[in-house]
């Protein structure tokens, strides 16, 4: 239906498309000293403006939500459709503010010892 519209109506809708995913999403990449904002996410992937971004984006990015490191995401491929950087991601590790056990810790454990009187 868009193809019977005037090429500077379309181009009009496409950039008020692009500029109500980016005020919608608070997701941004950081690449090096590089951040692009996240216009879609999903469960393996995410699409950034072509605009914007790099040609193409390979390795480890930054994944950020406002201020709040949410994942660091291994890219293996990215090809640009509609406008829009869509890269796929090997794995999405979740960023946590400890350091992960390497142990299993009962439930049930007490917190602490209590020295011997």
């Amino acid at each position: 239906m868009l193809e019977f519209l005037p090429k500077d109506v379309r181009e009009g809708l496409e950039a008020a498309r692009k500029k109500e995913l980016k005020r919608k999403s608070r997701l941004r990449v950081e690449v090096g000293n590089a951040v692009y904002p996240v216009l879609r996410f999903w469960h393996d992937g995410f699409a950034l403006d072509a605009d914007l971004s790099p040609g193409k984006l390979r390795g480890l990015v930054d994944v950020y939500d406002g201020s709040r490191h949410v994942f660091q995401c291994l890219i293996v491929a990215s090809s640009i459709e509609n406008g829009e950087l869509v890269c796929d991601f090997k794995r999405a590790t979740a960023v946590t503010d400890r350091a992960p056990l390497d142990f299993w810790r009962n439930e049930n454990a007490p917190v602490a010892y209590l020295p011997k009187a």
